[in-house]
Formats: C-alpha cells, structure tokens, sequence
C-alpha cells in the first residue's frame, strides 16, 4: 500500500506566500542593486594646480606621461594603456624592474618621447579616458606646454610640482585622483615600518653626507637636501648636507629637484666624507672613471674610499623604488 501525505489548503497557502515574499525581495534587492548602480557617479573632481578636472571614477584606458608616475598607477591596481621611455628620445621603453610584471599582464606600451616634447598624435591613436602627468623635472614642464591640447583628448590631470616625494605624490593619485586612500595609508605604514628597522640595523656613515648625480657627458648635478632622495637618508639617520640652502645654486630649470654644478665647484663644495653618486635616468658611471677626473680624485670622500655608487632609479622613486632604497642603505651600512 502506498502513503499519500496530503498538505492542508491553508499550510500550501502560507508556503506560497512565503515564496513569493522571498521572491519579492530578491527582486527589490536587486532592484537597489541596479539603482544604486546607475546614480553612482561616473565622475569626481579633482583640483589641480590647473583647475578642476572631471574624471571618471573607473578608467580604463590610462596614459601616463611620466615614466617616475606609473609605478603608483601599477600599486593602485589602475590599467595603464601606454606611458613614455624613461628617457626621452629613446629608441624603445623598457619597464621598470619593479613593475615589469604588471606593465606586461596589462600590455603597456610606450609612446613615443623626445626633447621636443610628446606625440600627441600617438596619444590620441591610445584613445585615453585618463591622461596622468606632471610630477617632477622634463615631463611636467612639457605637459604644462600642451596642457590644453591633451585636455582636448582627455580628461588630464598634472601631479603639481611641488609635490616632491613619494608620501605627497602617491597621496594625491589614491586620495585625490583616484579614491583609493585605503591603499596609500597602508604604503605609509609599510614604510614607516620598514624605515625603522632599517634606522636601527645600521651604523650611519661620518656625516654629513651629500649625493651627486652625473648626466650621460659627465655634468654634475647637485640635489636639493629637502626633496626626494636625500630625505629618505634623513627617514633612517643619516645627516644630510645642506649644500643648496647654504649656498646661492639655482634649481636646473627653475623647478624640480636638481642644481647644475661646475667641476670646479663640486671641488670646493662637495668635501664631506661620505658621498653618494648615482647616474640621471639610466646614464652609465661609475667611481673608477670619476676617479679619473683629478678634481674628484682630490675629495675627501674618493680619497678615504667613501664614495657610493647607488642606482639611477633612486632619484626620484616611487613607492616601491624608496622601499628598495632603503634596503640599500642597510645593505651599506648594518
């Protein structure tokens, strides 16, 4: 004999109901859902040194006109279209050690860059909905000089010069830019962290210490001792000369972060008995053919075997660059 289980009228009407409430509700949350969706803002504003700028809140073709700012874009987890060489009038781009992976996974490509200034052409032909650029030296001053024909092509947003390190830089892109203060804070406090292992693994040299860097054809450049580089040895403990504000140098260019100096006055200036050399965007030095110059060989810091040579990229790095630099000093001095 086969059971029959019979479900009362009244007990199916309340399951049916039950079901169609459910229902309801699925469908009213997702009719939030999808409203909240639609009046979500396509756009924010941000203020620049050059007025407000609309863009939008989830880009997705961004050009980057300044190699020393896509490392913040990579870290922010924003699809970088194209950005330029390194150094302008380069043959071909190569990405940086320290974002090579992510530049690859997103296809970048380099556009062409020359002393003349951008291709505006080619940045047209990468169809942006973003154009970042500015920050510090050549690129800012060139993208202040086409501001309003890259404005044309898409919304664009320069990185003030006067923000001159990292912590400031980075702020502006995930706070300001790109509405991500989440990931700068937690950069911050990374190397913060870090900065301070550092400061307490390590013996700092004879101080003060002063850096120099070295273009391709020998020219000597000094750096401004409250911008970029020499404040990360100022983050460990490490004195820094305060060459620039003790003497009448004018910053190369009227901006950034550098000084043209003679031979000469690198002789009668630069005595202290440590320094740091390093080459301008990728140009190749090293101490031995410094040592050739009998100007330099004269140094106190040539002379005692003071003399370090660090890698081009910690002139002005990112987020990134300044964790590895700090290694280095450990490196140098625990």
């Amino acid at each position: 004999m086969h059971l029959t289980r019979t479900i009362p009228a009244l007990a199916l009407a309340g399951v049916l109901a039950l079901a169609g409430c459910a229902a309801d509700q699925g469908s009213a949350a997702e009719s939030d859902g999808a409203q909240a969706e639609e009046t979500a803002p396509a756009e924010r504003t941000v203020t620049t040194d050059y007025g407000d700028v609309e863009v939008p809140t989830d880009p997705q073709r961004v050009v980057v006109l300044n190699y020393a700012l896509a490392g913040y874009l990579y870290d922010l987890d924003v699809p970088v279209t194209a950005t330029i060489p390194e150094d302008a009038d380069a043959t071909e781009g190569e990405y940086s050690e320290f974002w090579a992976d992510e530049a690859q996974a997103a296809g970048t490509e380099f556009l062409p860059w020359s002393v003349d200034g951008f291709d505006l052409e080619a940045v047209l032909a990468a169809d942006p909905d973003l154009i970042i650029g500015g920050g510090i030296g050549f690129p800012l001053f060139q993208a202040e000089a086409v501001y309003d024909e890259l404005s044309d092509i898409a919304p664009t947003v320069l990185v003030s010069g006067s923000l001159s390190t990292w912590q400031q830089q980075f702020a502006f892109l995930a706070e300001d830019v790109f509405d991500a203060p989440e990931v700068y804070a937690d950069a911050v406090t990374a190397y913060e962290e870090r900065a301070a292992e550092v400061a307490d693994a390590i013996t700092p040299p004879e101080g003060p210490v002063a850096q120099l860097v070295f273009t391709g054809d020998g020219t000597p450049y000094g750096l401004v001792e409250d911008l970029g580089l020499p404040t990360q040895f100022a983050d460990v403990g490490i004195e820094v000369d305060t060459v620039f504000a003790d003497n009448d140098f004018e910053v190369y260019g009227g901006g950034g972060d550098m000084f043209e100096l003679s031979t000469e006055q690198v002789g009668q200036v630069y005595t202290q008995p440590t320094l740091f050399v390093l080459g301008f965007n990728g140009d190749v030095i090293d101490i031995a053919t410094l040592e050739e110059n009998p100007v330099y060989a004269a140094l106190p810091a040539f002379e005692s075997d003071s003399v370090h040579l660090l890698p081009h990229w910690t002139l002005r790095g990112d987020y990134d660059e300044a964790l590895a630099t700090l290694d280095i000093l450990e490196d140098l001095f625990a």
